[in-house]
């Protein structure tokens, strides 16, 4: 890691995050068409941002936000529908993916220092972590350009929604590597399901810019003026299928995927830094 890596994340340390997340999120909802289209405009050209995908042109949303969690035309992703398959529930990049060690999961992979965090501490519920000892889990990063919403990887039922309250570190490659415990010290939302080979849970990790989370049906579930942990009341609608949508993050942030031991293989290709798209197959669930 260079000097420059070891500042920014020093920087991180010491801005006030929430405040600069809460103004983000004031001037990301702005809707002076003037303003909006200016920063759309920006972003676009900043990012190389494929917008020909998105159902509505750039310059037909109220504001910033509505053009970051954009929806894409039909068919724009195919959701692989062969028997056993889990899909990506998002665009992205894959961080890391591989089994737990016991109750441990990988972080980042450094030369000189392995970082993990405990799964007990991330899902917010010892009890809720008991069935994944020894499991499988995978992270992966939504970069600025990527599409933003984020949807089911496997059919099922959900059965709970837990907040776990925290900071609001970036959750790129470089704070990854150098933050213990990142995941873990961020505010997130985790959702439990209950699918074909028994549960699993899908957890948003908010992060520096990103401190809300929409979910379909529900509307905004995060920031909460109660930033108490705990449960949250659950939609009307809970039984999903592969691929149905599930929620968005309002700014870019990280998706975990932790799974029962035993219960699946990745794909050869789902590695860490390779790039995944939503619905394509990231793994194979066993039959039983």
């Amino acid at each position: 890691m260079t000097i420059g890596n070891h500042l920014f994340v020093l920087l991180q340390h010491l801005l006030p995050k929430r405040l600069i997340t809460a103004l983000i999120y004031r001037i990301a909802r702005i809707e002076s068409p003037g303003f909006k289209n200016a920063l759309i405009r920006h972003f676009v050209r900043l990012y190389s941002v494929y917008t020909a995908e998105a159902v509505v042109p750039a310059g037909g949303y109220r504001s910033f936000n509505d053009f970051f969690t954009r929806a894409l035309k039909p068919g724009a992703r195919i959701v692989d529908i062969a028997p056993f398959a889990i899909a990506s529930p998002c665009d992205g990049t894959v961080a890391e993916r591989g089994e737990l060690d016991a109750d441990q999961v990988l972080q980042a992979q450094l030369t000189a220092k392995r970082r993990t965090y405990s799964l007990g501490a991330f899902l917010g519920e010892i009890d809720r972590a008991a069935p994944y000892i020894g499991g499988h889990f995978a992270t992966i990063y939504l970069a600025p350009y990527n599409y933003h919403r984020v949807h089911v990887p496997l059919e099922g039922t959900l059965v709970g929604l837990h907040y776990e309250p925290g900071l609001l570190y970036s959750v790129n490659m470089t704070t990854a590597a150098l933050v213990d415990a990142l995941y873990v010290k961020n505010e997130r939302l985790v959702c439990h399901f209950v699918g074909p080979s028994g549960p699993y849970a899908l957890v948003f990790v908010g992060a520096l810019n990103v401190g809300s989370v929409s979910l379909t049906g529900i509307g905004e579930v995060l920031p909460r003026a109660d930033r108490r942990p705990g449960p949250l009341p659950l939609p009307e609608r809970r039984d999903y299928g592969r691929g149905d949508e599930l929620g968005w993050f309002n700014m870019g942030s990280t998706v975990v995927l932790i799974f029962p031991p035993k219960s699946l293989e990745f794909v050869d290709h789902f590695i860490g830094g390779s790039i995944v798209q939503m619905g394509e197959r990231i793994a194979m669930r066993h039959h039983s």
